[in-house]
């Protein structure tokens, strides 16, 4: 009992420690929210887009909030966004993704080195190797997009876009990455990705730790399973298993991972090759089935190239699908860049302001509201314009301005610094294909021409690329001519 009460009352002592935290002349703006310890916990959970832009125009472009106990320091002025990039000797990436990946895929790996894997990725998804994931990647998806029509090709098939785009870049990167049918226990792709749906609709609240009961057994279930069809990925010489994938798994055996934990390692993987691909598809052709003229544009453009062997190759150049795909992902993809602060800082801003930042906070960069949805930098930023990053001659458009100075990042999708996507190309190459190829093979429609755009689903800011709240009826079925 006196041990209870002790406990107790450190507790209730902290609290007011925590609770009084007040701003010091150094400091940026304070905001605690009116909720004792969760502060603005919740309406950050449940649309932070809304959230931080409401803070922006309350206190500007940096400012310090309380969520569930933890201070955040948000940053949103693009121009500033080194400062923090750059440091990685204040700011620490790698701690609070430790967090996620134990809250999210149970994993812990103690022994491992993320700047060994990350070499491992460069040399397999970039260079000479990247032109032998295209040609993988390519063959399976057009033997997936020739199975998926009715067996009559005269008749239409109904889906939602985004359940089509999904399935579909899931099961052949499933497929090019962790290796065919004969490598994976004959497990059918599209079991996999049914499994792995169950698992990453749940991914936020894995994140944020509020699970209900039965979504822990379901979360529970979903990993247990994609870690058996994920089992013998990388474990063969044979040539159906991806190279990457055994590069990675001997590194994983080398650092002391048990087996356990190299199967939640390849399904924390599954989900950082697969989680964005699939929706970033689904936003471009959205957006170009709902915009005539921009439909029209890279149809054109894709006739123009096809006549080129390597049409899908990344020597060749499609500057009006680059620009229209460079938009849906400004629209679209909204990751959060978090630090830890592990060594007291003083934040230089762009424009000569000082603020200290306090060890054992959080900083954040929100790309999507600034640059990405800044009307100062892009103009009607909710409005997709395909050829918003071409000028006029047609040639690739990166100048942009902020207070009349030049952005370094006026788009930041793939992150940024040594934590930018060491996957980007492929990942373009791979939506470029899948584009190409759906037009190529299918006559594809919308159900309704006068559909517009689902919206998004608020509570994924911050996880990578948006999802929506709805879907897009099409109807598709083969060309006559294949």
């Amino acid at each position: 009992m006196i041990w209870t009460t002790f406990l107790l009352v450190q507790a209730v002592i902290l609290y007011f420690i925590l609770a009084k935290r007040s701003r010091s002349s150094t400091d940026p703006p304070l905001d605690k929210g009116a909720i004792p310890w969760l502060g603005h916990a919740l309406e950050f959970g449940r649309d932070a887009a809304k959230f931080l832009t409401r803070m922006k125009k309350k206190h500007g472009d940096i400012f310090t909030v309380r969520v569930a106990g933890r201070y955040v320091t948000v940053l949103l002025d693009p121009h500033s966004y080194d400062e923090v990039i750059k440091d990685p000797v204040s700011l620490d990436f790698t701690r609070y993704a430790q967090v996620l990946m134990e809250r999210i895929f149970n994993l812990r790996l103690p022994g491992h080195k993320p700047a060994k894997a990350k070499g491992i990725m460069k040399r397999h998804f970039q260079g000479n190797n990247l032109a032998l994931l295209n040609s993988t990647m390519r063959m399976q998806l057009s033997s997936l997009l020739k199975a998926e029509t009715a067996q009559n090709r005269m008749d239409w098939k109904v889906d939602g876009l985004f359940s089509f785009a999904y399935s579909l870049l899931f099961r052949a990167g499933y497929l090019t990455l962790f290796g065919d049918e004969q490598n994976n226990n004959g497990t059918d792709p599209a079991e996999v990705y049914r499994e792995y749906q169950k698992f990453e609709g749940l991914l936020t609240k894995m994140a944020r730790g509020t699970l209900k009961p039965d979504e822990k057994r379901t979360t529970q279930t979903a990993r247990q399973r994609l870690s058996e069809f994920l089992a013998p990925a990388g474990l063969c010489e044979a040539p159906g298993s991806g190279p990457w994938v055994q590069a990675y798994r001997r590194l994983l055996q080398a650092e002391g991972a048990d087996g356990d934990m190299q199967r939640k390692a390849l399904l924390m993987q599954l989900w950082a090759t697969q989680g964005n691909v699939g929706p970033a598809a689904f936003w471009l052709l959205g957006f170009l089935l709902t915009n005539p003229e921009a439909l029209a544009a890279v149809r054109e453009e894709f006739t123009r190239v096809s006549q080129v062997k390597t049409s899908q190759e990344s020597s060749v150049r499609t500057p009006v699908f680059d620009s229209a795909l460079e938009e849906a992902l400004r629209l679209t993809a909204a990751p959060f860049m978090t630090r830890e602060v592990v060594k007291e800082k003083t934040l230089h801003m762009a424009d000569g302001r000082q603020y200290l930042l306090r060890k054992g906070d959080r900083v954040c960069l929100f790309p999507f509201i600034s640059p990405q949805m800044d009307p100062e930098i892009h103009q009607e930023p909710q409005a997709f314009k395909y050829d918003r990053f071409l000028n006029k001659d047609g040639s690739d458009k990166r100048d942009f301005y902020k207070g009349g100075k030049k952005l370094k990042y006026y788009t930041m999708p793939w992150g940024a610094g040594t934590n930018g996507c060491v996957g980007k190309q492929f990942a373009i190459d791979t939506i470029r294909q899948f584009v190409y190829l759906v037009f190529s093979y299918y006559e594809l429609e919308l159900c309704d021409p006068e559909a517009v755009m689902p919206e998004v689903e608020a509570s994924r800011y911050g996880f990578g690329m948006l999802q929506p709240a709805g879907d897009l009826d099409i109807r598709y079925k083969l060309k006559l001519s294949l």
